[in-house]
């Protein structure tokens, strides 16, 4: 049985827009968002970053269709906000972001549900001046709406409230990966390494933190800050369809044991994780995830394996 690893990952061959635009020189405190078909959703979640005590120098929302950026750029916010344009797919939206950066700057990818603490940002641009060893620190969550219907806006607002009545912890715990919604990098290493987001996990691209981090952790520290907290809203709408993500989710972690991403074990504990999660969200299911999609994508994939034919971007072609 061969594990399917051709055509290395590589960025996305775009025009880079100049990096001046008249905001701050030197290294820069960077957010970047990528999103698709949330309007709504992004343009809360950067109308709320102006309540940072620690504002950004600059914004950058990447989108596969202008419209999809909403009303971000007429909002009246403390700080500069750019749209970038990307095909679709959220490592080539992520590769995008990083195109048009310089290696003095910090990033943080933040995911377009991501509501920060007050102090987020404050306390990212703290932990990596403080410990320059730190190439990636995600945040700590105070709630994530991923593991059920999701959050709106308000009820998110209301939990991380909640949970920020409580003092931070100041421990600074070692990461093994950075958790997609919220992950700050510094971008040096990225540029000067070509540690791009594999584009070959395409659309939701399940996994796609996992590989990355495994790859960062070569070239320095990586955390979870007990100072940085948020909460992630997880969102339903503008996800993958159910048979896409149930494909990716047994077909990313065998591509990424080619790649020595990842290791059989935990490779062979997601996937049935996946597949039982699956299999009872058929039997009883909910208004807000496919299941029965996801379990139909999951058969799919194993499948393509027994088959030696397994290919991430088979999504592309599945519906």
């Amino acid at each position: 049985m061969n594990i399917h690893t051709t055509r290395p990952a590589v960025p996305e061959k775009v025009p880079v827009l100049p990096a001046d635009t008249g905001e701050a020189t030197g290294p820069r405190l960077v957010v970047g968002i990528p999103t698709v078909s949330r309007p709504g959703i992004v343009t809360e979640t950067v109308r709320a970053i102006a309540g940072q005590t620690r504002l950004p120098d600059l914004v950058l929302i990447c989108v596969s269709d202008y419209a999809d950026a909403g009303d971000v750029t007429r909002l009246d916010l403390p700080f500069p906000v750019r749209v970038v344009i990307s095909a679709r797919g959220l490592t080539r939206q992520r590769n995008r972001i990083l195109n048009v950066l310089r290696e003095e700057d910090l990033l943080l990818f933040l995911d377009d549900d991501f509501l920060m603490a007050p102090d987020y940002l404050a306390q990212m641009e703290a932990v990596f001046g403080e410990n320059p060893d730190v190439v990636l620190a995600t945040g700590t969550l105070i709630a994530d709406g991923i593991l059920g219907p999701g959050l709106d806006h308000f009820s998110g607002s209301k939990l991380l409230a909640r949970g920020l009545a409580q003092p931070a912890s100041g421990e600074l715990a070692s990461a093994h990966t950075g958790y997609g919604c919220n992950t700050a990098v510094r971008v040096g290493p990225i540029l000067k390494n070509g540690l791009f987001f594999d584009e070959r996990l395409p659309l939701y691209s399940w996994l796609e933190d996992v590989d990355f981090s495994n790859r960062m952790r070569h070239h320095g520290r990586m955390v979870r800050p007990g100072t940085m907290r948020g909460v992630h809203l997880g969102t339903k709408t503008g996800r993958t369809p159910g048979v896409r993500l149930g494909y990716s989710q047994v077909a990313n972690p065998w591509y990424l044991i080619g790649k020595g991403t990842i290791s059989r074990k935990r490779a062979r504990d997601l996937v049935m994780r996946n597949v039982a999660s699956n299999l009872r969200g058929t039997v009883m299911p909910v208004e807000w995830a496919d299941y029965r999609g996801r379990l139909k994508g999951n058969l799919l994939a194993l499948r393509d394996v027994l088959l030696g034919r397994s290919d991430p971007e088979r999504i592309l072609s599945l519906k």
